[in-house]
């Protein structure tokens, strides 16, 4: 395999560059292109409304419960106690008023003494 960096141009990677970009491009602009209004299906609109929380919920959780790529096996984290003071709060709040907010806040309350503090 030739080094990436070798100062040769090559063809097979410039076409797929440009293929690619091309791809981007054509996928970003497709709303445009149509001369009429394009409205999304209630099924999809409804299944939009959960796409932060998920794509939220998929970046956070295995940052809670992996460490190093490996689960976590004791229960001196400071994550798991920070995670348990902030859903307490979310509920306790019942997701009324800025919850998130106050949320966030009481889990990093509990979380940074822990970690800072104990080194857990």
């Amino acid at each position: 395999m030739a080094p990436l960096f070798s100062g040769d141009i090559n063809l097979g990677h410039m076409l797929t560059i440009a293929a690619l970009a091309c791809m981007t491009v054509l996928a970003r602009c497709f709303f445009f292109i149509s001369s009429k209004p394009w409205v999304l299906p209630g099924w999809a609109q409804r299944g939009l409304q959960y796409a932060p929380i998920a794509a939220l919920c998929a970046v956070i959780a295995p940052e809670i419960v992996m460490s190093q790529g490996q689960l976590i096996h004791t229960l001196q984290d400071a994550r798991l106690y920070g995670l348990a003071a902030g859903v307490l709060y979310y509920f306790t709040r019942r997701g009324g008023g800025h919850s998130v907010l106050g949320t966030i806040v009481a889990g990093m309350a509990l979380y940074l003494p822990l970690h800072i503090g104990l080194g857990w």
